[in-house]
């Protein structure tokens, strides 16, 4: 789009041409979860008693746990909620995989997953919920923070294959909380974390609801009061402090499913959005003095229709228009339609959902896990969103199916000039299979080219999505990173990367791990080249404002950029 537009409504006349439509059916996406050995089925402990977190979990986590250059996977579990929800209540709890990448002299590659859960020392044995990821210790080696309902936990890495429980660290946080983000928010080089609280929900507050046909039903969010989130600061000597009321983050809150990270007002710190359910979503703009305030409502990010809110789970943010700013995307309940936020790079932002053509597709799925991705490297984000419904499917009851919450994954492909196709109905197997679909984890799983998919199903087998379409463009993959002395290099989570070439359009990409739903991304940055094969210039704008430039970086590969390493 025009860099003189100023919203996706203002640019329909200036929208260059579309580009041709996809092919009439393509395979974007394969199911090789047998094959990678990922073997691992959620468990949500559903009694017939309709307890309201059996519907909600379960996600995934991306992440090079052993630092060998392949992305591992972590899956949460859940058990039963038959008992106290306060202590472990699942003997095999949540579970890692190592990622044993084979790659053959012909460039074949094959995935293959290996469970080092125990050789790893994690318990996760609460209620899982989510899974957030970052380098809190900047020590060189990715650590694990676990959501669930119940007690929260942080899994240390050791850096030699196994975890710590630091748990009493100063993070301690029990309730119940399903996303959460890693995030510098200060701007001193040590991530922080922010934790998102649901609802004030145990087993002995269960309330019974029904439907319109007076059949029990789960119950709607507002039966319940919503639970305050959290901020934790890092003290930058392995413990953190709560420092949720002294950030202004305490009188407002909400139910809060989905979180994601970015610097959406352009002013070089990074803010906050939050999805809630059947709650205003929230925008916690950063004042760059430790404090956050809540501007959803005046920047036009609260509701997309006015005054009402919706049941905001999946978020991510991602410029989707190509103008240098960072867009907004929120999955919501059947008969809502998703939302687009778009943002007008002073951050505020213009419902886009309807002229984009994502909100009419979507109105009869319940979309969880979601995120802009490039699907097919020509440079242009695209939309994944995991769906599958909290109320069972009549349809589904009456043919005794045991998932009667399930749907199918949908699959949106950016045109360029605003507006997006949906390729579901004829992008293959993977999209014609129906699952409870819940958190999905994005990325490189086999090193290619092109973002694969990890995901979490409710009360069933996890999913390996390998992207099958991709790799057949061009690419430039990046790892960015910061050295901490003797004890090895940190992902920046949080730099801003705009790939630039003559005579084509920039493109802007942010390093980050959250977003999606209770999920972990892979924080390397990937950005699509389409057919062209000049090498990009790539500035890098650090977390705490520093900008470098790289010139002529090969592609088709991943190469690690350090901050510092062009002054």
């Amino acid at each position: 789009m025009s860099l003189v537009c100023v919203s996706l409504i203002a640019c329909r006349d200036n929208r260059p041409a579309p580009r041709a439509a996809a092919d009439a059916s393509v395979e974007w996406f394969t199911d090789a979860t047998a094959e990678a050995h990922l073997d691992f089925v959620h468990v949500n402990g559903m009694t017939g008693q309709f307890y309201y977190p059996e519907i909600i979990a379960p996600g995934a986590a991306l992440l090079d746990y052993d630092n060998d250059g392949d992305l591992d996977v972590f899956l949460v579990q859940g058990g039963s909620l038959a008992g106290a929800v306060s202590t472990g209540n699942s003997e095999q709890g949540g579970q890692l995989f190592r990622n044993d990448l084979e790659i053959g002299g012909d460039g074949t590659r094959r995935v293959r997953f290996m469970n080092v859960t125990d050789a790893a020392g994690i318990k996760a044995t609460e209620y899982g919920m989510g899974a957030a990821v970052g380098d809190y210790d900047n020590d060189g080696c990715a650590d694990l923070y676990v959501t669930a309902l119940g007690r929260n936990h942080l899994y240390r890495n050791r850096c030699d294959g196994t975890f710590a429980d630091v748990t009493g660290a100063g993070i301690s946080d029990d309730g119940w909380s399903v996303s959460a983000a890693f995030l510098d928010f200060d701007r001193d080089g040590w991530l922080d974390l922010f934790v998102g609280h649901y609802l004030n929900w145990n087993r002995s507050m269960n309330m019974p609801c029904f439907g319109p046909s007076g059949k029990r039903v789960y119950c709607a969010p507002s039966v319940y009061l919503a639970q305050q989130s959290q901020l934790f600061h890092n003290n930058r000597n392995g413990t953190f402090t709560n420092v949720t009321t002294v950030a202004g983050m305490a009188a407002q809150f909400g139910p809060a499913l989905g979180v994601t990270t970015a610097d959406f007002n352009g002013d070089g710190w990074i803010d906050l959005y939050v999805a809630n359910d059947a709650q205003e979503n929230q925008l916690w703009v950063n004042q760059r003095d430790g404090t956050f305030k809540d501007l959803a409502l005046v920047a036009g990010a609260a509701w997309s229709d006015p005054g009402k809110a919706k049941a905001g789970m999946g978020v991510d943010a991602g410029d989707v228009d190509d103008d240098g700013d960072e867009d907004v995307f929120v999955t919501n309940l059947s008969g809502e339609g998703h939302d687009l936020y778009v943002n007008d790079a002073t951050g505020t932002f213009e419902p886009g959902s309807a002229a984009a053509g994502l909100k009419h597709p979507s109105l009869p799925f319940t979309g969880f896990g979601t995120a802009w991705i490039d699907i097919d490297n020509d440079g242009w984000l695209d939309l994944l969103t995991v769906n599958g419904t909290v109320q069972r499917i009549d349809a589904l009851v009456r043919e005794n199916d045991p998932a009667p919450l399930r749907q199918r994954k949908q699959l949106f492909r950016n045109l360029g000039n605003g507006r997006f196709e949906d390729l579901t109905s004829r992008s293959g197997d993977v999209f014609e299979r129906a699952d409870v679909g819940r958190g999905a984890a994005f990325g490189d799983i086999d090193n290619d080219g092109d973002t694969d998919v990890i995901v979490g199903n409710n009360n069933g087998p996890a999913q390996v999505l390998l992207n099958a379409t991709g790799s057949r463009n061009h690419w430039i993959g990046l790892r960015l990173v910061d050295v901490k002395g003797a004890a090895g290099v940190r992902d920046m989570i949080g730099a801003r990367v705009a790939v630039i070439r003559d005579g084509l359009p920039m493109r802007l990409r942010r390093a980050r791990a959250d977003g999606s739903f209770a999920s972990a991304n892979d924080p390397r940055v990937l950005v699509g080249l389409g057919s062209s094969t000049q090498q990009p210039r790539v500035r890098v704008t650090w977390p705490d404002g520093r900008i470098e430039e790289w010139a002529d970086l090969p592609i088709d590969r991943y190469t690690t950029l350090t901050a510092g390493s062009r002054q």
